[in-house]
């Protein structure tokens, strides 16, 4: 069992660190030009400067970003369960399909940096409109990642089944649900990365904390560094999600390689 899982760990070492090389590479040249180029901190702080004012800082950040995990977690399972109920609805009745796919295409159309403030002004600044606004970013993803999914089933072995018996619902139990699968986490890593944004977004349009708050107050001050310190926050736990999806995927899907 061991001798079977050193090559994935040492494959997933050696895809990794391009990635790493790059990132690092980059943060050396930024600390370079920070440093040499005689360019203000108040403009461009260097990586030292923001990795210094984000321990400086850390129980504000720790505090600030409580908020934010709870609204994307909560609001990113909410989008999960209501895509899963539709698409399956949908997927069972054609007149459905036809009746809501348009109105669900038409929402996605509609701009959140106007939809964001009405619903905080609606709503409150508690935590109920940023978890409808991480819905709202990540639901019609996972909801055309169901329906493509189902619509990947093997037309064979559908007939087959129902040459043995099935019921319309052991398909969808037995073939189409598995063969949605992996177009299920292809969307979830997509919709998981805009969950993070959304929670931001919507806690920048009104929040007595958060990522989004705390970002805003931050460029109102002056201190590029800790709005800095906090993209980096974000982008961190956005890559710890992204992670935990792909490591998921693993387990879930394990006669489909994943390529990331």
């Amino acid at each position: 069992m061991t001798n079977g899982r050193r090559p994935a760990w040492r494959q997933t070492v050696a895809r990794a660190l391009p990635a790493i090389a790059a990132v690092l590479v980059l943060l050396v040249l930024w600390e370079l030009y920070a440093r040499l180029s005689g360019i203000r901190p108040t403009t461009l702080p260097a990586p030292s400067r923001i990795a210094v004012q984000a321990w400086a800082n850390r129980a504000t950040l720790i505090d600030n970003t409580i908020p934010t995990i709870k609204a994307t977690l909560i609001g990113f399972s909410l989008s999960l369960a209501a895509a899963f109920v539709l698409s399956v609805l949908l997927d069972f009745s054609k007149l459905m399909r036809q009746a809501l796919i348009p109105l669900f295409i038409i929402s996605q159309t509609l701009p959140l940096v106007a939809i964001a403030p009405l619903v905080v002004l609606w709503l409150g600044f508690g935590l109920l409109p940023k978890i409808l606004l991480v819905a709202l970013v990540t639901f019609f993803p996972m909801l055309v990642a169901w329906l493509r999914g189902f619509g990947a089933s093997e037309p064979e072995i559908e007939d087959l089944l129902y040459s043995m018996g099935a019921t319309r619902f052991g398909v969808f139990h037995r073939a189409r649900l598995p063969a949605a699968l992996p177009y299920f986490f292809a969307g979830f890593r997509i919709s998981i990365t805009y969950a993070v944004v959304g929670a931001i977004f919507a806690e920048y349009a009104g929040a007595a904390k958060g990522l989004g708050i705390y970002i805003l107050n931050a460029k109102n001050s002056f201190r590029p560094d800790l709005v800095l310190a906090a993209v980096f926050i974000s982008a961190g736990l956005t890559l710890v999600l992204f992670g935990a999806t792909v490591l998921v995927e693993r387990l879930l899907v394990r006669w489909r390689p994943v390529n990331d």
